[in-house]
């Protein structure tokens, strides 16, 4: 079965809530693969209205820039450290990280992605040792990088289907419930594949008063 794509950002919260969500779905048979978007990247300023990124995350040393800068690089990289485990470990690190920040309400430091990836029940020295090979990881993360600048990834959760379709999904609400997710994601479906050719739905919200 062909997967469909799912680029996140463990800085996102509305990721976290995809990427629940396709869990529920990968239970029920359905195929996702886990990649990764840079939010930090996307909105540089040095990358607007430029048509390829003249910033990338990948070229930062460890340390540098803002704190949401480096917290996202290195769970990124973690991330691609995990991933050489097997997909099964792939998502249970990844799932592990996102609820520690996002549900948790942990900074999304090394001690949240440790334990993140103790908690996966990775084989912890094996996925040390694979952290200590930046370059590689640095060069798996870019490969994702640069394939979502190709699709037009602008923000997370994105999902790009088998067919070529691909769309930004906002999840205002958590769900873990099964029929819940199928009922989300049916729609998602028909609003994607839809001849009307809905390129942007978003609410109108009124002024708080």
């Amino acid at each position: 079965m062909t997967a469909t794509d799912l680029f996140v950002d463990f800085l996102c919260p509305y990721a976290w809530r995809g990427v629940e969500l396709a869990a529920v779905l990968r239970a029920q048979g359905e195929s996702f693969r886990l990649r990764h978007f840079s939010l930090v990247q996307g909105n540089h300023p040095d990358n607007a209205g430029q048509p390829e990124p003249q910033w990338w995350l990948t070229d930062q040393a460890a340390g540098d820039g803002a704190p949401h800068q480096q917290s996202s690089l290195a769970a990124f990289l973690a991330a691609r450290a995990a991933a050489q485990q097997g997909e099964e470990a792939t998502w249970a690190f990844t799932l592990a990280l996102f609820r520690a920040r996002h549900e948790a309400g942990q900074p999304l430091d090394e001690a949240a992605i440790s334990g993140a990836a103790q908690a996966a029940g990775l084989d912890l020295a094996r996925w040390q040792a694979a952290r200590a090979d930046d370059a590689a990881l640095r060069a798996s993360l870019r490969q994702d990088l640069a394939d979502a600048h190709q699709i037009g990834v602008f923000g997370t959760p994105t999902y790009v289907l088998p067919d070529g379709h691909a769309a930004y999904y906002r999840f205002d609400h958590l769900t873990r419930d099964p029929e819940v997710a199928r009922e989300r994601w049916n729609l998602y479906l028909s609003v994607l594949r839809s001849e009307a050719g809905i390129g942007t739905i978003k609410r109108a919200k009124p002024p708080k008063r």
